[in-house]
């Protein structure tokens, strides 16, 4: 069994939020897409001990949150995130492919 495309999970996604009450207002769905990136942004920060308290830590699951709110946005907007990322990938190619090459280089990891 395959891993689901962006696509599919997209549509999991609108099915899932169809079936429990419907879509939240768009600007809630940004507040909370926000929320989410701070919640990841703590978890990383206890990962690498720069917090000062220490937590139960589940980036993945922080992470999981943050994709999930996107595809809800993506979704309110009518926007493919397959098609955006496939946009992204090139305009980062070509615009920092080089770049990024001799960062990686000037710190052995190339």
């Amino acid at each position: 069994m395959s891993a689901p495309n962006l696509a599919e999970l997209q549509a999991l996604v609108d099915q899932w939020i169809r079936e429990h009450g419907g879509y939240w207002d768009e600007w809630a769905n940004l507040a909370r897409l926000f929320e989410e990136a701070g919640e990841v942004s703590a978890a990383f920060q206890r990962l690498r001990g720069w917090r000062p308290r220490p937590a139960e830590v589940d980036l993945a699951g922080e992470l999981g949150d943050v994709l999930w709110v996107l595809m809800v946005i993506a979704n309110q907007q009518g926007v493919s995130l397959a098609a955006a990322f496939e946009s992204t990938l090139a305009k980062v190619t070509a615009r920092d492919g080089e770049a990024w090459r001799q960062w990686a280089a000037e710190r052995g990891e190339a």
